[in-house]
């Protein structure tokens, strides 16, 4: 891949500072952590909403019918054809297959780590990439980075997904730092996603720092909190005045917009459905039965709901979100787990995109859909289709993209890519591109004060440009 001449953006970090503001059910808060941001521009136009589909999603089973394949092979499901003349989808996506024309379809994702959390899917890198120093920063954070600004009244970056992705922190900060993780409230009460057992460990062992809260505890009144920032600054003054970075007088301006974003309620008010319209909240409920034998870790109709939550936020003036639907990790019993599933990511993603355009935003706001790796084209003697990160499926909508198209083919077991193979790290150029970010120029210090660009192997996929 050729680079050009690229700006670079300066990393110094030279301590944590903590503000916590009480505790909630959203658990502890530590914004100063989170709201260190380089003043690199205040334009707030374009906006991107990560779908990720917990577990790894199966490519035949949705977005790449191989209707001609032994039926140990192809499985259950009937190909439909969509408004896009030659494309065919699964038949329990009806409304995308209607509204075809709004969707770009990737049959050809290639090179994933094969890990089962969404790292991969935040940031385009292997978790091992730069791992000594922190690994590569998902692009929420990179977005924090380079347009985020300390008198911004919501984070440009919310964490709202569930399951692997949550616990195993794939939204993380890498090398840039705590200061620009993601804003992460906690939407269990919301959305039950039952997490197994090992995962529960790994969560308790994360600790309240996991999670951030949107609300003061009770006791803490706002003047209080103004007295206990003023305190912080005395208390730094001394540090301050030999602390030749900036950092101490940086980590003020984080502090007051930590408690701008509490005391103004903007956010809490975008995460709180009661706000929001009846006919707006019975618009993103499906009218779909659910199998009396859900797979316990799996999400229902209700999880529409968090593709709503994504746009209030974005109207909120948060730049990336992401959500999570599961479970898509369907070792055993796919096909009846999947009559669950997938009209649940059909409804969403199509009543998402027919909100956005009603509200002008549609080519502000880009989507794109996908999992940790795709799925074996054999389905093995429980009834599930196991790990097959040799391929995966893609889709996006929105950001001005070219839609109404496929990209990519597959052979005719859905095993392997047999036409225009595309990396997580294309799709990340053309994600960045979108936001008004050209990923072959940009570059951050890492630090060792080495520039490490967004983006190392991809190119922008040019159908969708």
């Amino acid at each position: 891949m050729k680079h050009h001449a690229a700006q670079h953006y300066d990393f110094t970090f030279s301590r944590r500072s903590f503000l916590t503001v009480g505790a909630t059910a959203f658990g502890a808060l530590t914004l100063p952590d989170l709201l260190r941001a380089d003043a690199f521009s205040q334009r707030r136009q374009k906006s991107l909403i990560f779908v990720h589909l917990d577990g790894g999603p199966p490519q035949m089973d949705m977005i790449d019918p191989k209707p001609d394949a032994p039926l140990e092979l192809r499985g259950e499901f009937l190909p439909i054809a969509t408004q896009t003349p030659g494309i065919q989808i699964c038949e329990l996506m009806p409304k995308l297959a209607q509204q075809s024309q709004k969707f770009a379809f990737v049959r050809s994702l290639v090179g994933s780590a094969g890990r089962h959390d969404g790292f991969q899917c935040q940031s385009g890198f292997h978790y091992k990439d730069l791992e000594s120093m922190g690994g590569r920063p998902a692009l929420g954070s990179v977005m924090s980075k380079l347009v985020g600004t300390p008198d911004d009244d919501a984070p440009t970056f919310i964490d709202l997904m569930q399951g692997r992705p949550l616990v195993r922190n794939s939204a993380r900060p890498g090398f840039l730092g705590p200061s620009f993780s993601p804003f992460r409230p906690d939407i269990s009460d919301m959305f039950n996603r039952e997490l197994e057992a090992g995962m529960k460990g790994e969560l308790a062992r994360l600790g309240a720092d996991h999670s951030t809260s949107l609300t003061l505890d009770g006791s803490l009144t706002v003047n209080r909190l103004t007295s206990r920032t003023e305190l912080l600054r005395g208390l730094d003054s001394i540090q301050r005045t030999v602390d030749s970075s900036g950092m101490m007088n940086a980590m003020d301006q984080f502090t007051q917009q930590a408690v701008g974003i509490l005391t103004s309620g903007r956010l809490a008010d975008a995460l709180d459905l009661s706000k929001e319209r009846p006919e707006i909240i019975a618009r993103y409920t499906p009218k779909v039965s659910i199998d009396q034998d859900r797979f316990r870790t799996a999400e229902g109709p209700e999880s529409v709901l968090k593709f709503l939550l994504a746009r209030r936020l974005i109207e909120a003036g948060v730049r990336v979100v992401s959500l999570s639907i599961s479970d898509f990790d369907t070792h055993s019993s796919n096909f009846p787990r999947l009559r669950n599933l997938l009209p649940i990511v059909d409804h969403g993603l199509t009543t998402l995109v027919d909100d956005l355009t009603e509200r002008g935003l549609i080519d502000d706001v880009t989507i794109v859909a996908w999992g940790e790796f795709g799925r074996t084209p054999r389905i093995n003697d429980k009834g599930g289709r196991d790990h097959w990160p040799r391929v995966g499926p893609a889709i996006l909508a929105g950001g001005g993209l070219s839609t109404g198209q496929v990209i990519g083919a597959t052979d005719r077991t859905a095993s392997a890519v047999t036409q225009r193979p595309v990396s997580y790290q294309d799709v990340f150029a053309t994600l960045y591109q979108s936001l008004g970010i050209d990923a072959l120029q940009t570059t951050l210090l890492d630090p060792r004060g080495r520039p490490q660009y967004l983006v190392d192997e991809g190119e922008p996929i040019r159908e969708l440009l």
